[in-house]
């Protein structure tokens, strides 16, 4: 299994647990929570189901029953009337088995199961207090691509589940570095640049990256699942949203307005923007996608009272909106007409800032200051007016300094001009004057190209972080 380290090491002091465990997976849809399971779990699993994405509570009851068919083979099973009866079911047959080893039992798509009125929650709850908490060889282990859900609904909840959960797992997306690993286990070595122009279209979704063929280059791949009809990531967003949330018409919503900003937008320009009612709707259906994931909040620098910069934070969506909504309509080569484009040049220079911010612990890591406390943030500054100051990224570190990062993306390396050297050295200076602060700042230079050295860069430049340190583990 590529990476996933400290997971499984989580998952062996599971096994090796003198009680009862209650597990909760958490993670974006499609980022391997299912895969890690039925591998970390393979010879300890005695009883699995997933959730059916719609069915009633009738249909989810005809699932375990043919589920509990499958594994107890010694008695006929009849269809419960409720999960009540369900779990007993399931009780009786785990009494038939061995105390010997952990026993998983590994209920996926959770949020399916639960349906309208099927008190399944509650049924539950009482499984564990009432069974199997009172064992010391099993692992309950809960699932689901909601993670806000089982977040409320579970983790948080104040009735018979109230600090029931005894290990939480988040599953991230791949980074750079585990990615070109998942590649070279398939055979496939492509160029880091190639890597992370993959990367830039679809994430580290072993799921997506998965479908990538050997011999193919990062072109050929992207046109074939993205605007090949019927290629996966050309008919993955129809479900992606849909398959999470309820209402997902208003995740959709707040999603595509985030899309049409490359630099973040704040709560006030989202709602304007996506025209959803401020109040409960939006503040569910936002933290909701932030609790998956899909977006995250950046502080502005030096706010006593922060209002937050929110950042589309998941690839695959950043690029359906701005290249595969827009080309469904597919015609051989369509996508390396549009990757030799300038439009796809120029956003490539978003894309790039994008898993700049997913890459965080490796440009800490790269300037040697990991172990140092720092706080990222942006600084927006009177935008929309003549006297407007836009920063990016900042790393405020407790050493009494600031790295102020530029973040560039040439096909060739990037040199400093006069200009470019003047134009950073007024920003810096203005943002000292408008932020106050007396912290010394190091100008950080993040591309995918070494920066060629001349006289401007040895003049200004502290830093010049490339995307070869983005591959590190």
């Amino acid at each position: 299994m590529v990476g996933r380290k400290s997971q499984l090491e989580q998952i062996e002091r599971l096994k090796n647990s003198s009680k009862s465990e209650f597990v909760a997976i958490m993670g974006r849809r499609r980022v391997g929570k299912t895969f890690l399971i039925d591998n970390a779990f393979a010879d300890n699993i005695c009883f699995q189901m997933s959730g059916m994405q719609k069915g009633g509570t009738n249909v989810q009851l005809k699932n375990f029953q043919r589920k509990l068919s499958l594994y107890n083979k010694k008695k006929k099973i009849t269809l419960a009337k409720d999960w009540g009866e369900a779990f007993f079911q399931l009780q009786e047959y785990l009494d038939t088995l061995s105390k010997k080893k952990k026993l998983v039992i590994f209920l996926d798509e959770l949020p399916w199961m639960a349906t309208a009125k099927s008190i399944f929650l509650q049924y539950l709850a009482h499984f564990w207090n009432d069974y199997l908490s009172k064992q010391k060889h099993f692992i309950l282990v809960i699932c689901g691509s909601a993670s806000s859900w089982l977040a409320k609904e579970v983790t948080s909840d104040e009735g018979g589940l109230h600090n029931r959960v005894t290990s939480v797992i988040k599953l991230e997306p791949f980074t750079l570095y585990e990615t070109n690993l998942f590649l070279l286990s398939k055979n496939i070595k492509l160029s880091q640049q190639d890597v992370a122009k993959l990367y830039m279209a679809m994430g580290g979704i072993p799921y997506y990256l998965d479908d990538i063929q050997k011999g193919e280059s990062a072109v050929q791949a992207i046109e074939r699942m993205c605007f090949v009809t019927g290629g996966k990531l050309n008919i993955e967003y129809d479900n992606l949203y849909k398959a999470l949330f309820k209402n997902a018409h208003l995740h959709e919503r707040i999603i595509t307005a985030i899309a049409g900003s490359q630099k973040g937008m704040l709560r006030s320009e989202i709602i304007a923007k996506s025209k959803v009612q401020d109040g409960g709707p939006f503040n569910r259906a936002m933290q909701e996608l932030l609790d998956c994931g899909f977006i995250i909040t950046v502080n502005q620098f030096g706010q006593i009272k922060r209002e937050e910069v929110y950042r589309l934070h998941d690839e695959y969506t950043a690029f359906y909106h701005r290249f595969i909504k827009k080309n469904k309509n597919f015609a051989e080569g369509m996508w390396l007409e549009i990757a030799t484009s300038q439009a796809y040049k120029t956003w490539l220079g978003f894309a790039f800032e994008l898993l700049a911010f997913r890459h965080l612990p490796q440009v800490k890591q790269k300037l040697g200051i990991a172990g140092i406390y720092s706080e990222v943030s942006t600084h927006y500054y009177n935008i929309g007016k003549p006297s407007s100051l836009q920063i990016d990224l900042l790393i405020d570190r407790k050493d009494n300094s600031i790295n102020y990062c530029e973040m560039k993306y040439y096909e060739e390396a990037f040199g400093f001009t006069k200009a470019f050297s003047d134009s950073v050295k007024e920003k810096m200076s203005r943002f000292k004057q408008v932020s106050k602060t007396k912290k010394q700042l190091f100008l950080t230079m993040i591309t995918n190209h070494p920066i060629k050295q001349n006289e401007y860069s040895l003049e200004l430049m502290q830093n010049n972080i490339v995307l070869e340190d983005f591959f590190w583990f």
